[in-house]
């Protein structure tokens, strides 16, 4: 099939890219020429395992193209992504300007039967919206489909290679047809295509997203309770993820989500029910727990050393909102960072992807090192923001001869409470108890 996807971010670019690996001619717009020109020399714009092997494949074998012209990558193609960004406006709602703008334009190019696609995280109502904007100008048949990613940033390619589900939202007995047929590759091991109507779709996306930030969130209230009463949150997450009707992942506690689907879509769905005049009580606690949730740690600081900051030096591992990305919008870490600065403290940070875009939105208020061990020279605290698995299995000694204080206050929770008494760290971890030199962990 001839397709075309408007908008080359995470979405977009995961989206062309599968399809190209399936056989399918794709060809992605972006207004951003110099972008689009260093996709077409074969040079990937985002951080995602696995998506550089594709990218630079399809290029090659002519199946992935790039331009900046809608016209020209519409002209043969059946079938439109829209995979454009939906920011969140100061009110919280999701912004439609991007997308109703290609809408507008698409609809005075459109002169024979395409299918226009919603791939973007969209509020309830969106596609009627996308169909009215084209029919401004469009005489000849068309239709609008909202299809929904659930694309996990760090795992998007084997995600979209191998779907657990596939939504649809159309009416449309053709359309239906064609995206069957051109989802049928990715489901041939009996992954589930589900057709619905346009509206129960979009909150399909907006109600999955929102139930992950709420599993994430309980299990940090649970952490934060587990720290007053004494209890191990790691041993809580083993009971409860071992029952079927609630399940093993997202329950790991930690300083909060961030990213760019979580925030902006819970904050989204409850602009949704604030404009149908729904109270959701629950949406609303998620959104502050979570704020509170990513400063917990300065917090900690705070405490360990005795509401005096100022000149203290903290090394941070970690910078973007999770593992395996270079994302670091919502990112705790940059939540952290800023608390930290404005306090009088200097930091030094390591991030192995994300520490370009930091630079882009941060500067040089920070230092920014060479590796996990180059933070550590005279620091006062480790401070782990993010699980990389290089964090996982550090060498202890080195880090003692290096910091200043042995003294680590882990977000993430990635070290064994024996071990670090053993060593003789101060480790403050999230939910557990806290382990010091002088007071010997649990076996």
């Amino acid at each position: 099939m001839n397709i075309a996807v408007v908008g080359t971010g995470y979405v977009g670019l995961v989206t062309g890219t599968c399809f190209a690996e399936m056989g399918n001619h794709v060809t992605c717009v972006d207004i951003d020429a110099n972008k689009v020109e260093r996709m077409r020399n074969g040079k990937i714009p985002i951080y995602e395992p696995h998506l550089d092997v594709l990218f630079e494949r399809n290029i090659k074998q002519g199946r992935l193209q790039f331009t900046t012209n809608l016209e020209e990558a519409i002209a043969d193609a059946q079938i439109i992504f829209l995979a454009l960004p939906t920011p969140p406006g100061e009110d919280g709602s999701a912004d439609l300007s991007y997308i109703l703008g290609v809408s507008n334009q698409l609809g005075k190019l459109i002169k024979e039967y395409k299918i226009v696609i919603n791939k973007s995280t969209v509020p309830v109502g969106t596609a009627e919206k996308v169909r009215e904007a084209i029919s401004r100008s469009c005489s000849v048949h068309y239709d609008v489909v909202s299809n929904p990613e659930f694309l996990r940033e760090g795992f998007a390619v084997d995600d979209f290679m191998k779907p657990d589900r596939v939504v649809i939202g159309t009416r449309s007995e053709k359309a239906k047809k064609i995206m069957s047929d051109l989802y049928a590759p990715f489901v041939r091991q009996g992954n589930p295509i589900y057709f619905m109507d346009e509206r129960s779709a979009e909150l399909t996306k907006y109600a999955a997203n929102a139930f992950l930030a709420t599993k994430i969130t309980f299990m940090n209230e649970i952490s934060n309770l587990c720290e007053k009463v004494g209890a191990n949150v790691d041993a809580i997450r083993i009971g409860i993820g071992s029952d079927s009707r609630i399940g093993k992942r997202f329950l790991f506690a930690g300083i909060g989500y961030g990213g760019s689907c979580f925030p902006k879509d819970v904050q989204a769905l409850y602009r949704t029910s604030t404009e149908y005049k729904y109270d959701f009580k629950l949406l609303n606690s998620v959104m502050q727990v979570n704020d509170r949730q990513k400063t917990v740690i300065v917090d900690k600081l705070r405490a360990y050393f005795d509401g005096n900051l100022e000149g203290k030096k903290f090394a941070v591992w970690g910078l973007a909102f999770k593992p395996d990305t270079d994302d670091i919008r919502e990112s705790p870490a940059l939540h952290i960072i800023k608390e930290l600065i404005a306090a009088g403290a200097s930091i030094s940070a390591f991030d192995p992807e994300a520490m370009e875009n930091v630079k882009k939105t941060m500067g040089e208020v920070i230092h920014y090192a060479n590796d996990p061990y180059d933070t550590l020279q005279d620091a006062d605290a480790l401070l782990i923001a993010t699980e990389w698995a290089l964090f996982r299995t550090p060498d202890f000694e080195r880090m003692k001869n290096l910091m200043k204080g042995k003294v680590i206050f882990d977000g993430r929770n990635l070290y064994d409470l024996q071990r670090m008494s053993e060593m003789g760290f101060y480790y403050n971890s999230m939910g557990r108890e806290v382990v010091s030199p002088q007071i010997p962990a649990f076996s």
